[in-house]
């Protein structure tokens, strides 16, 4: 029996297969492959657009498939949520989908918008939110290059932003955020329901979830004489509490491990110095698990 499982092709590729890998499991494409190898015989990969994986998930295509909420949004799509991955191409922050209209434009609030002309890949979305707010205009599906289109050929459009810089390069300006989007691992009602594929996707969102938890923390290890011990621990922060385990043969010394923060450890390592440890080790982690 093999799990189905559709990964996007295209911006968010990468980012993906990085993540599987530290989650340890090893894709590889090659050329223009759509079938990419990957090194658990349960596991048959389909790489897609993003747009398209939630529906064909839904429709039982797809065993399970990661895609944006944006996506699983827009399509309608009757799926099991498995897990929330916050990670995108560029950070691990979720993206916006936003209203945006041109920096000069006398449009302000989504109420402006009544009769105007408007682009997106996301038209059920755009529709169903100027519905919610009691707006009607022409809502349009955009190929893609979406931000050029204003003000020449549409009033306002709907796209995602990450960073907010192409917005900005393209003298645009946001006057509404739809709704946030991350990636989600979602399952087929029908394969949710079927233990064997259950367990295989609970086990996939388990490592995966660790993997994304790793990204910004890391493991030190330090020696510490007994007497000197209360002064670290003091200074010490850890997940719940520091290991602490005496060294083999040598007189009063521990051994001390903690996982912590990343951000934290320019300043901390030189106060551990100070406050009396030794032997001082830093180390990356590919995993977290709660």
């Amino acid at each position: 029996m093999q799990l189905r499982l559709g990964l996007p092709k295209g911006s968010l590729q990468e980012a993906t297969f990085q993540l599987f890998r530290r989650a340890g499991y090893n894709i590889t494409v090659s050329g223009r492959s759509y079938h990419p190898a990957i090194d658990d015989p349960e596991i048959a990969v389909v790489l897609m657009r993003a747009q398209e994986i939630p529906r064909y998930v839904s429709e039982g295509v797809l065993d399970a498939g990661l895609s944006g909420y944006d996506w699983i949004q827009e399509n309608e799509a009757r799926v099991v949520e498995v897990a929330e991955l916050v990670y995108a191409k560029q950070s691990q922050r979720p993206v916006r989908l936003v209203l945006a209209v041109a920096q000069d434009s006398n449009i302000q609030q989504v109420t402006d918008l009544d009769g105007k002309r408007i682009a997106t890949e996301f038209v059920r979305l755009t529709r169903r939110y100027l519905a919610a707010h009691g707006v009607t205009a022409h809502v349009e599906f955009s190929w893609g290059a979406t931000e050029v289109k204003v003000p020449e050929l549409v009033d306002a459009i709907v796209d995602l932003t990450e960073t907010g810089s192409s917005l900005k390069a393209n003298n645009l300006r946001v006057i509404a955020t739809i709704l946030e989007s991350t990636p989600r691992l979602h399952a087929n009602p029908a394969a949710w329901e079927d233990p064997w594929k259950r367990s295989k996707i609970e086990n996939l969102a388990l490592l995966l979830k660790g993997a994304l938890a790793a990204y910004a923390k890391v493991g030190l290890k330090m020696n510490v004489p007994g007497d000197r011990l209360a002064t670290v621990l003091g200074i010490l922060p850890a997940m719940k509490q520091p290991t602490v385990s005496p060294l083999y043969n040598n007189g009063g010394w521990v051994a001390v491990e903690v996982v912590i923060d990343e951000h934290r450890v320019r300043k901390l390592i030189p106060a551990l110095k100070e406050a009396g440890a030794q032997d001082i080790i830093e180390y990356p982690l590919n995993k977290v698990i709660p």
